[in-house]
């Protein structure tokens, strides 16, 4: 680590991150342990729609492509794999945009970071060690069973997939996931994060305690 990447991992240690893929329950973890413990959250996901107003193309070309589709344009004609490798987090782009919104946050204040879009070659340089960060990666039922029920609102479905064929798009989501959490686990190995696989087994309070455990959480 250098001294600069050292230095920013230091004024981020307030900072604790739930982050790996999508649809494993990072909101309600983050929501229980925020509730329990006072803290500050972020949303990533709620963020993003900030980013895409200071991207820039030079910059951010993956979060300018996305900018300029309309809702659901970025599944239309691709395959999975193809938007896979559009993905903004795959190439590093969320990260300057996370930096900046965290620092302008109070630093005497824990802060919950709920985010999938961040990988470990990315996040590892921001923590000053590596119990401040969990990855969450559900299993393919489980995801399959959350983003059904989550995109079962038709007016949900709409605003996000506009006028595409929800069970094609929902299929090349979970295929996308997947391959976003396989490079998870490949990254999280050479930087040594830990995952958690979230199947459904394990009530949410208990998943809660796990994290806060991990967290340091009530300690101080």
């Amino acid at each position: 680590m250098t001294s600069a990447s050292s230095d920013l991992a230091d004024r981020l240690a307030h900072v604790r991150w739930i982050a790996g893929g999508t649809g494993a329950g990072k909101s309600t973890l983050t929501r229980l342990l925020a509730d329990r413990y006072g803290a500050a959250v972020y949303r990533g996901d709620r963020a993003e729609h900030g980013w895409l107003e200071r991207c820039t193309p030079a910059r951010h070309p993956h979060f300018t492509a996305l900018r300029d589709l309309p809702p659901g344009g970025m599944w239309r004609d691709r395959t999975p794999r193809q938007v896979f490798r559009a993905m903004p987090g795959l190439h590093g782009e969320a990260v300057g945009f996370l930096i900046e919104d965290l620092l302008a946050l109070p630093g005497d204040r824990l802060v919950l970071v709920d985010y999938f879009g961040i990988l470990p070659r990315h996040l590892a340089p921001l923590l000053r060690r590596t119990d401040q960060a969990v990855l969450l990666l559900p299993t393919p039922e489980f995801r399959r069973r959350a983003l059904t029920t989550r995109y079962a609102d038709a007016a949900r479905a709409r605003a996000t997939w506009g006028t595409e064929d929800r069970a094609d798009v929902l299929a090349k989501r979970l295929a996308r996931d997947a391959l976003w959490d396989e490079e998870v686990r490949r990254q999280a190995r050479l930087h040594g994060l830990d995952g958690i696989v979230i199947d459904g087994t394990t009530p949410a309070l208990e998943l809660a305690d796990r994290l806060a455990t991990r967290f340091g959480l009530g300690l101080r």
